[in-house]
Parts: C-alpha cells; structure tokens; sequence
C-alpha cells in the first residue's frame, strides 16, 4: 500500500504542476482557506476538526481543478486495558486533488467535488495511507463556501472517516 500511495502522490504532484502552467495562462486562479468538523464514522472517536488550504483553477466556468492540504486531526478517549493505554486519535495532513463541477454555468452555486491523495500520519509510528473527500456544497460568488462532505482514510481492513462540514473563504488570485 504504500508504494501505491506514493506512487498516486506523485501523480497528483505531476497533474497539478501540469494543470497550473495551463491556468496561469487563463488567469481563472482562487485560494481559499476552509474550517473542517465533523463526527468520526468509527468506534472510540468522538470528533473531527481540521484546517485546509485549497488552490483552485478553472477549466472553464463550471469545471475547477481544486489541490487541497491541511492539517486533520480525528480524536477520541484513551482506553486503559490492565497496563496497556490506546488512544483513539489520529493526526494526519491531507494532500488531495480532484474535480470540482458546479451545477450551473456562473461558476457559483451548488457544486458536486472528489478529491484523492495521501494523508500523511503525523502521529509516531503513522504512515502515509490512501484519503478520498467527496463533498456536494454550495459556493457564493462573494467567495464563501460551505460544503458538505466525507472524508475516509481505507486502512487496517476497514475505513477510518468522518462525516462533516468544509466552512471557507476563497478569493481570486
């Protein structure tokens, strides 16, 4: 799994480089900065809160490529059995590339997103995994978002994620 996630990082690497020389051209260029929460879809996790900076450009006015990486933390209890603490919490920084197509053709307004890419565990012992966001929100053209989303990170047999909201302001570069 970890040659896959590196390998896939890259790839998200080689495609934004590839598709900013594209936008510089076009000017069509936004930053944002996004508050991420949400509740953890798994078992000894209590909330999930997290920070994000997304670079965006435009295909055309209903079609943007977002590039996304932040900082989430999903936490839990720390459970003590005999000698033995666990503690439910994982940090991680989220790299993500992906599409982001809104429904009507003013580049605002309700817009469906996917985004992959590698979290990049911070904790000791953490590794790099495989995350993928789906989100449906809706973007003002004064340049607030609010989105509704998903976050999941497949690991250890099973999925660890949340379910929350992407709170953000973005402005035209």
């Amino acid at each position: 799994m970890k040659k896959t996630t590196k390998i896939l990082a890259s790839a998200v690497a080689a495609i934004a480089i590839f598709f900013s020389v594209n936008a510089n051209a076009q000017d069509t260029r936004k930053f944002g900065i996004g508050l991420n929460a949400g509740f953890p879809t798994n078992d000894g996790y209590s909330f999930a809160i997290g920070g994000d900076l997304r670079y965006q450009f435009d295909v055309s006015k209903q079609l943007s490529i977002p590039i996304t990486a932040g900082f989430t933390s999903i936490q839990g209890e720390d459970v003590t059995i005999g000698t033995t603490t666990i503690s439910y919490r994982y940090n991680y920084v989220p790299v993500k590339a992906g599409l982001k197509y809104f429904f009507n053709d003013s580049g605002a307004g309700v817009y469906g997103l996917a985004e992959a890419g590698a979290a990049f565990g911070t904790d000791s012992g953490a590794g790099t995994e495989f995350v993928f966001s789906p989100a449906i929100g809706y973007a003002w053209s004064n340049g607030l978002d609010l989105a509704a989303k998903y976050e999941g990170i497949p690991a250890n047999g099973g999925t660890l994620g949340y379910v929350g909201i992407r709170l953000a302001y973005g402005f035209k570069l």
